[in-house]
């Protein structure tokens, strides 16, 4: 038989976190954010749970590309735009819009040659400082867009780095509307954070940009979790128990010795390691379902297994579910949040991160 580890895509539960962001703005259109083949979930596999959005949004042709395949006739956006030349010829042909943050991609568009004008998104640096014009530039470079036949609609949007947190948007916000306040066009300003967090105090955005809360990560864990939020999990990594071992007290497990019993337990091995995507910095006690129970980790993560206390779940034994994240057959919940927080990192990551040799489903 195949290694007992599969991870399960949960279309449904994408659209519920999708319906989650579009209460939030109820008077803006949404993009599904799908890069990074839908943060690891896979675009064909999340298609069905994200259909209902306004649009998708993501970075690679290639992925527009596998949209339009899908059937998706509806607007896609370009986050980062043409990275050269022609990248705009397949913007024509299968009508991507698509993002300008420098006077180079301005100077593509110039001499591109289409019969159809392109509908652009004007980047704004408000303080990110990753990509897009400095609030100085954002009239002449509107002022150039505008003058090109290549160019029919002109959006405006900004990119909020730190809606997640205590300093939050309003000197963003003011910056944006500052450069942007007199100049048409539609604005595209909120990602999750902020849709979830600021979208009530008067921030008004044409087109939100959904991402990780649509996966069902919480965009601002640890202040809120996903249950706050009614997020649901979009993917679980499930594994087995393949063995089970008692040890005595002072026994320790795993490479390095890193953990020893202080007294006698029983421990079960699953069939999980790094080489699957969990992450090999996770520690002692991160939390697993084990039958659906929250049990917790011991010693390190090797390449293809981890060891876990089999405490709290005494009738554990040879084929036992465990959990790594997202839902069990209970019903119970891990949040991907709490296994990457143990990590030191983001539950972006871990979505991500899913290894190829991982088998993949579409589930309920």
């Amino acid at each position: 038989m195949p290694r007992p580890i599969q991870a399960t895509i949960h279309p449904e539960a994408l659209r519920h976190n999708l319906e989650v962001c579009r209460r939030a703005a109820p008077d803006a259109r949404l993009w599904a954010v799908v890069k990074a083949d839908a943060y690891g979930h896979g675009i064909e596999r999340a298609f069905e749970g994200l259909r209902g959005a306004d649009g998708f949004a993501l970075l690679d042709l290639s992925e527009a590309q596998r949209l339009r395949g899908l059937g998706w006739r509806g607007p896609i956006l370009l986050l980062e735009g043409a990275f050269e030349q022609r990248d705009l010829e397949l913007c024509s042909r299968l009508g991507l819009w698509h993002t300008v943050h420098c006077e180079e991609q301005i100077d593509m568009l110039a001499i591109h040659k289409t019969n159809e004008p392109h509908r652009v998104f004007l980047k704004v640096n408000s303080g990110m400082n990753r990509l897009g014009f400095q609030p100085g530039q954002v009239r002449s470079a509107w002022t150039r867009l505008n003058a090109l036949p290549q160019v029919d609609e002109i959006s405006l949007m900004t990119h909020f780095s730190d809606a997640d947190g205590p300093k939050g948007i309003a000197a963003q916000l003011a910056l944006f509307r500052g450069a942007t306040d007199d100049l048409p066009g539609e604005r595209s300003l909120s990602n999750s954070a902020a849709i979830l967090r600021h979208s009530g105090a008067g921030l008004v955005s044409d087109w939100v940009r959904a991402g990780i809360a649509t996966y069902g990560s919480a965009p601002d864990h640890p202040a809120h979790d996903s249950r706050h939020w009614d997020l649901l999990p979009g993917m679980t990594l499930a594994s087995k128990i393949i063995a089970t071992r008692a040890i005595s007290a002072g026994d320790s497990v795993g490479y390095g010795s890193t953990f020893v019993a202080e007294s006698a337990m029983r421990i079960g091995v699953v069939a999980c390691g790094y080489a699957d995507g969990y992450p090999r910095v996770c520690p002692t006690g991160t939390p697993v379902l084990v039958d659906g129970v929250r049990c917790r980790t011991v010693g390190r993560v090797s390449m293809d297994m981890i060891t876990v206390d089999l405490g709290p779940v005494p009738h554990a034994t040879l084929g036992t579910e465990v959990t790594l994240w997202g839902r069990a057959h209970n019903g119970a919940v891990l949040p991907i949040d709490e296994v990457a927080a143990a990590a030191g990192t983001l539950g972006y990551e871990l979505m991500c991160a899913l290894a190829p040799r991982v088998p993949v489903a579409v589930g309920d």
